[in-house]
């Protein structure tokens, strides 16, 4: 496992090795004891896999409040997506600051982004599957979301706002300066 750090302590890019024959190839995307050898140790409890079926697809930004927060490793499964992560720790040197990668089928990257981070994906290919391990079940309560394309963030999606394909809920959601975080920064 080839584990990168970003500009965001904290969020990292995980690339499993592919073992290939002419049959195709197997990988491990996930291994406890591989990532704990790395020092990532986090219990994983929950698998979510969604399809967006149409390319400009935005899903986010997302995150749960405490007590239910979640550190959350995304990959696709199919299709091609950019997924970004916000600091949102209150009193971060990074606070409001974001990092976005390109994860696909074939480059077979990961994202790891922790609890104190909003996060959220485009899609850059029509059916374009996101799988994701959840450190914490769902918990409508603590459901929150940031605005996508909230200018004092200034994430470069790659679409314009007309070609976002959005929800209610995220075409609704408010800004970083609206946003009475709920997490602390804990420092380094």
């Amino acid at each position: 496992m080839d584990v990168q750090e970003t500009a965001l302590p904290g969020v990292l890019l995980l690339t499993p090795l592919r073992h290939g024959d002419e049959r195709g190839f197997f990988s491990e995307s996930w291994s406890r004891r591989t990532l704990r050898e790395t020092g990532i140790d986090i219990d994983f409890v929950q698998d979510n896999h969604s399809l967006s079926e149409r390319a400009g697809t935005v899903r986010g930004l997302h995150f749960q409040a405490p007590p239910h927060a979640q550190d959350k490793l995304v990959r696709c499964g199919r299709g091609v997506l950019f997924d970004v992560a916000v600091d949102i720790r209150q009193g971060s040197p990074t606070y409001g600051q974001w990092v976005g990668y390109e994860l696909s089928f074939e480059n077979a990257r990961q994202l790891l982004v922790p609890a104190g981070f909003a996060h959220g994906f485009v899609t850059r290919a029509p059916d374009t599957e996101i799988i994701y391990k959840c450190s914490a079940y769902y918990a409508p309560d603590c459901d929150r979301a940031l605005r996508w394309n909230d200018p004092r963030i200034g994430i470069d999606w790659g679409i314009s706002e007309a070609d976002a394909i959005l929800s209610d809920k995220d075409a609704r959601a408010p800004d970083l300066a609206g946003l009475k975080s709920p997490f602390e920064w804990s420092g380094p």
